[in-house]
């Protein structure tokens, strides 16, 4: 007897087990089917605002999104009104036309602009980055700290966005990031290329806005790097962000603050093609809508 059952129980078990196995595959492929738009989706961020300023909501069709040349279908183009986590870079280098005092009054002004919940972190930049003063919302703080502000040594400005990016922006994956860069773009002997700082920029989707001060060049040409206005030019459009003259810090502020704050928004795709190449992005308005991203996706 004991011979007899020892199969039929084999074969019990055996049916319970594929029964499960089943069940378990049936439950798995449900779940991967309750999810078919994350997998691939590509998200960035976007400045849009109306002309008029009028309060109607923006939404997802009234934007085109073009990578690569091609319209791509948008999942989804929602506000983000969250916090920011703002990076100060002032190039208090020896030769910049704007003394101490100009330098802290244009970072002083953001510390007084930015929203409940933002946090700055203010580093000056020479031949090495140094933060002047670590990440807080504490204007009076701030206001104190400003002195550590000096004139001296050459402009690394790349190295000093490289370093800033690293050390401090790149671990902030799940926050609003942003880099204000108070300075002519003149870099004076960085290690890091122009490039691969843009490059990086734009792979981790971080606005760069400039507040631009005179170019100590005058314009003259300089070999193996871009001109300093054209490394302005480059850091803000190709990241979605704008210029501001450094003689009207305070207008900078309000506008850097209230866009971070109010007229920003995460858009997302399902890219139609995958490339190994950098793509270019265009994201285009109806009539009315200014629209701003970063203009290129670098390859993964």
């Amino acid at each position: 007897m004991g011979t007899s059952r020892q199969p039929a129980v084999v074969r019990a078990v055996a049916v319970i087990l594929a029964a499960g196995c089943l069940i378990g595959s049936l439950f798995g492929q449900a779940g991967r089917r309750s999810h078919p738009t994350g997998e691939g989706a590509s998200t960035i961020n976007v400045v849009a605002f109306r002309e008029n300023e009028s309060a109607n909501p923006i939404t997802s069709g009234n934007i085109s999104l073009f990578d690569n040349g091609a319209e791509q279908e948008i999942q989804s183009f929602v506000p983000d009104r969250s916090a920011a986590r703002i990076v100060l870079l002032v190039d208090n280098s020896l030769t910049i036309r704007a003394d101490v005092e100009k330098l802290e009054a244009a970072a002083l002004e953001f510390a007084y602009e930015i929203y409940d919940g933002d946090k700055l972190l203010i580093v000056g930049y020479d031949n090495d980055a140094a933060i002047v003063s670590d990440w807080t919302d504490d204007a009076k703080k701030i206001e104190t700290e400003l002195k550590g502000f000096h004139k001296q040594g050459d402009p690394h400005l790349f190295d000093a966005i490289s370093a800033v990016v690293e050390d401090a922006l790149r671990p902030l994956t799940a926050q609003k990031r942003a880099i204000i860069v108070v300075s002519d773009g003149l870099d004076k002997g960085s290690k890091t290329k122009f490039d691969h700082a843009l490059a990086t920029l734009q792979q981790l989707d971080i606005a760069v806005y400039c507040v631009q001060a005179a170019d100590r060049t005058r314009g003259a040409i300089r070999r193996d790097v871009p001109k300093p206005r054209q490394v302005i030019d480059d850091l803000a459009e190709g990241t979605g962000g704008r210029i501001f003259p450094i003689d009207d810090p305070g207008s900078a502020a309000k506008a850097i603050c209230d866009e971070l704050r109010k007229n920003r928004y995460v858009l997302s795709y399902l890219p139609k093609s995958v490339s190994s190449e950098s793509r270019r992005l265009l994201v285009v308005g109806e009539k009315g809508i200014v629209t701003r991203s970063k203009t290129m996706q670098p390859p993964e």
